[in-house]
């Protein structure tokens, strides 16, 4: 059993300690210094779409507080930032003609984090694709991956200079199945073969990308970021096991096992049959390997666990998720399993030896109150952000290779199709007057870092 408190003294010195956002679920100012409109912005104006019409049209306004932003990130000691960057706030058109003012603003937040000692970690796509693509087809026609080079080389080239680490992609899961298959996500298609042809072509874009921020931004470091999670059987049964194995399969493998030169799972292409790109024919010759192109590290983004049920008939997968009792669960209804990071952590470093892990993000919702005297005490996410640092190390202590971790978020923020309803920061945000707060586990993250800081004698 993992102990729920971490030791400070334990982590080396030179760990990345972050906060993490995302481009459209702070910024605002969608109309404003040339951004061209996303497939948010046109998912957010369809009636139904999102909880209480909510949109990021204002978000936080981060494009407006920016240094006061960077100051609120200084002042918890983090060594780290990463931020996601708006493709339609650079190439409006998603390719072709270069928005210099959306190039400027991505400036002066690198060198504002650089001013401040603070590390820039820039991830080119957090699912705000730019509309006009979509038009043309969105992420199920190939022509996206290769527009997705060509913003990946022009960002490089405009940041690479400053920028050590890039990420390409945060989660072609959700991008593909929750935008293409079940249609929560914009932009709320909902077709099974149509989410895994997407799913191709977002790797195929990683693929691309790869080789052309090597190209332009040689000194950095570059990677993927996949939201993953430990599937574990209800049962101690072949089929409940079976299930399990499919779950890792449509969550897991088919994302790892490419990016990591092993092709698409076999298990899953048969389980797929005509709704599989390769059945498509949409799989050409030499894309596996552009998929696996090298990459120095592996983002990991995780919040809960999956435990898994054989369930024939229930949808393509024959699996069902189930809800254990006696456990707590956040706000999101996400079960709190500290164990399962670990296991996850230790099952990815054994199953496919990347150089590096990094959690880039792991948070939790609760329904925050501000007390009468302007504090926020969330017992709930305090707790859960310390089990998973506790789940990490020991993790570390059992062989993974985790160089850092980010919590997510730094701030309540536009949370997508739950809008405003649900908040992951650990520094609240009053959407009316957008005065920021740091909550009972912004302090403890802060204090923790200042532990771990005097521990090693940084």
């Amino acid at each position: 059993m993992t102990n729920h408190t971490p030791t400070p003294d334990r982590f080396p010195a030179r760990f990345t300690w972050g906060v993490a956002t995302s481009s459209y679920q702070i910024e605002g100012a969608a109309c404003e210094g040339g951004r061209g409109p996303s497939i948010w912005d046109t998912f957010c104006a369809t009636p139904g779409k999102v909880r209480g019409g909510d949109t990021g049209d204002v978000a936080c306004d981060h494009y407006h507080r920016l240094d006061e932003d960077l100051d609120l990130i200084a002042s918890l000691g983090v060594n780290a930032y990463r931020f996601s960057i708006a493709w339609p706030r650079i190439l409006p058109q998603g390719r072709g003609e270069v928005n210099a003012e959306g190039v400027d603003f991505y400036n002066r937040l690198v060198n504002g984090l650089l001013a401040r000692g603070i590390t820039p970690w820039a991830t080119l796509y957090h699912w705000d694709l730019p509309q006009p693509l979509e038009d043309e087809g969105g992420w199920t026609v190939r022509s996206t991956a290769e527009a997705f080079a060509e913003y990946a080389a022009v960002m490089a080239e405009a940041l690479g200079d400053r920028v050590r680490h890039f990420i390409t992609l945060n989660e072609p899961w959700c991008s593909a199945f929750l935008g293409y298959g079940n249609g929560v996500h914009a932009p709320g298609r909902t077709d099974l073969a149509d989410s895994f042809a997407a799913s191709h072509h977002l790797l195929l874009a990683h693929g691309l990308a790869v080789p052309r921020i090597r190209e332009h931004a040689p000194d950095a470091q570059v990677g993927i970021t996949l939201n993953l999670h430990h599937a574990y059987p209800a049962q101690d049964t072949d089929a409940d096991r079976g299930a399990a194995r499919r779950s890792d399969g449509f969550q897991n493998r088919w994302y790892l096992d490419p990016v990591y030169g092993r092709g698409y799972p076999q298990d899953m292409v048969t389980l797929l049959g005509e709704a599989s790109p390769q059945a498509r024919g949409l799989v050409h010759p030499g894309d596996e390997a552009t998929i696996a192109a090298p990459t120095d590290f592996l983002g990991i983004n995780m919040y809960t666990r999956a435990v898994m049920e054989d369930a024939p008939g229930d949808s393509w997968l024959h699996a069902r998720q189930i809800r254990p009792e006696g456990s707590d669960y956040t706000g999101f209804d996400w079960e709190v399993a500290p164990e399962s990071l670990t296991d996850l952590l230790v099952r990815l470093q054994k199953d496919y030896n990347p150089p590096a892990l990094y959690i880039t993000e792991n948070g939790s919702t609760y329904p925050d109150t501000v007390s009468e005297d302007g504090t926020v005490h969330d017992e709930g996410r305090t707790r859960y952000l310390e089990s998973h640092l506790a789940a990490m190390q020991e993790a570390m202590g059992r062989g993974a290779k985790v160089r850092g971790y980010f919590a997510w978020s730094l701030m309540d923020n536009f949370e997508w199709a739950e809008g405003y309803d649900k908040r992951f920061g650990i520094v609240h945000v009053d959407f009316e007057t957008q005065a920021r707060t740091l909550k009972a586990s912004g302090r403890y993250y802060r204090d923790f870092l200042a532990q771990t800081r005097a521990a090693v004698g940084v």
